[in-house]
């Protein structure tokens, strides 16, 4: 749980750094790695929590 939490915010905190790297440079390749980083930490939460959720119900 706690390796999750880590990672999770790990991986936010360098799609922070990419959209960064976007706005000062203007390069759309730190866009694509942002975006390409926020969509499967939040297909990896959505994840996390359905798990929680099924636990919770059985």
């Amino acid at each position: 749980m706690l390796l999750f939490r880590w990672l999770v915010l790990l991986l936010l905190l360098g799609s922070v750094v990419s959209f960064a790297f976007y706005a000062s440079t203007g390069q759309p390749r730190f866009r694509r790695y942002g975006l390409l980083t926020l969509k499967w930490v939040l297909i990896a939460g959505f994840g996390f929590f359905a798990v929680l959720i099924l636990e919770r119900i059985a």
